[in-house]
C-alpha cells in the first residue's frame, strides 16, 4: 500500500538542521502541544472549518465537498490563513509519498549533504520516513530525525537502522514540569534517550530554556546521568526561549539573560558535556 504523509513545507537548503547543507522536510501534526511552540500552525491537521477560505486575499483557498483545498500556484504566502486559524493548523499541506519527496530532494544534489525530517512530530509517520530514508541513503544522502521524543523508538528499530541519528528535544525532566509545558509524558523521552545513547544514534540534544517554566538544571543533570560515559561525546544545544511565532500565554514571556545561559553552559560542562552550544 502506498504511503502518504502531510508535508507542511520543504526547505531546500538549511544550515541549522544538522551538519552541512541539508534539505529539511517539515511534516504536519504533533502529539504534544508545547506552550512555547514557535510554529504552532504545524500542531494539528486542518479541520476544514473554512474560516480561512473567506479571508484569503489571493483566493488561493476553496471549500469543496466539505474540504478546504489549497491552490499552491495562486498562493502568495501571506500566511493570513495561518494567522486566522483557531485550531493551530494550516491548509497549506500536501499529502506526498516518499517517492514524491525523494524526487524533490534528489534534485538538490550535489548541493546538500543530507536530509532532516522534522515537524510537527515526524515520528507519527515512521513507515513513511523509513521508505524515504532508504531511498536517500541509496543515493548517498545522510538522514536525520528531528523529534520531541514522545513516540517510543523501540517500536521502530527498522527506522533507526536507516537513520544516521536523531536530534532530540528534551523539554524538561520532572514529569509534572514536562506535562504542564507540553501536555506530554517525559517517561517516553527518557526511555528514548537511553535507547539512542546505547545505539549511538544521538546527533544532538536540545534544551529550550524557558524562564520559570522548565527545569534546565535538572534536565542537564538527568541527561548526563542517563548518557553515562557517552556524555563527553554528545553535543548539547542550549536554546534561549524567544517569543517569535509563539501564541497563547507565553507570547509575551521574556527570554533568559546571557548570564543565565552562561551559568547553564558551565553547569553542562561540569556535568561532563564537552560540546555545548548556546543559541
Amino acid at each position: 500500500m502506498e504511503l502518504f504523509a502531510p508535508v507542511n513545507k520543504i526547505i531546500p537548503f538549511s544550515l541549522v538542521d544538522g551538519p552541512g547543507s541539508r534539505c529539511s522536510i517539515f511534516l504536519q501534526g504533533c502529539n504534544i502541544a508545547c506552550a512555547y511552540c514557535h510554529n504552532p500552525e504545524t500542531q494539528n491537521l486542518c479541520r476544514n472549518c473554512g474560516l480561512c477560505v473567506e479571508q484569503c486575499p489571493a483566493g488561493a483557498l476553496q471549500k469543496l465537498d466539505g474540504h478546504v483545498r489549497w491552490n499552491k500556484e495562486a498562493c502568495v504566502q501571506c500566511d493570513t490563513c495561518i494567522h486566522v486559524c483557531p485550531h493551530k493548523a494550516s491548509p497549506k499541506v500536501e499529502w506526498l509519498t516518499p517517492d514524491d519527496v525523494f524526487e524533490t530532494v534528489n534534485s538538490y544534489q550535489p548541493f546538500i549533504r543530507g536530509i532532516t525530517v522534522s515537524g510537527g512530530e515526524c515520528m507519527l509517520h515512521p513507515d513513511w520516513m523509513r521508505e524515504l530514508f532508504s531511498r536517500c541513503r541509496a543515493a548517498g544522502l545522510g538522514t536525520l530525525i528531528d523529534s520531541n521524543g514522545c513516540v517510543d523508538f523501540t517500536a521502530h528499530e527498522d527506522l533507526l537502522d536507516v537513520a544516521d541519528g536523531v536530534m532530540l528535544d528534551v523539554k524538561g525532566w520532572d514529569p509534572e514540569v514536562f506535562r504542564c509545558l507540553t501536555t506530554g509524558d517525559v517517561s517516553t523521552v527518557k526511555r528514548n534517550l537511553a535507547l539512542l545513547a546505547e545505539r549511538g544514534k544521538i546527533e544532538e540534544l536540545r534544551i529550550v530554556v524557558v524562564p520559570e517554566r522548565n527545569d534546565p538544571e535538572d534536565t542537564i543533570a538527568g541527561i548526563a546521568q542517563t548518557l553515562g560515559e557517552a556524555v563527553g561525546t554528545t553535543k548539547l544545544k542550549l536554546i534561549k526561549f524567544r517569543p517569535f511565532g509563539v501564541v497563547g500565554e507565553l507570547a509575551s514571556a521574556t527570554s533568559p539573560t546571557d548570564e543565565r545561559m552562561a551559568e547553564l553552559e558551565q553547569l553542562a560542562h561540569d556535568a561532563g558535556f564537552a560540546t555545548v552550544e548556546i543559541r
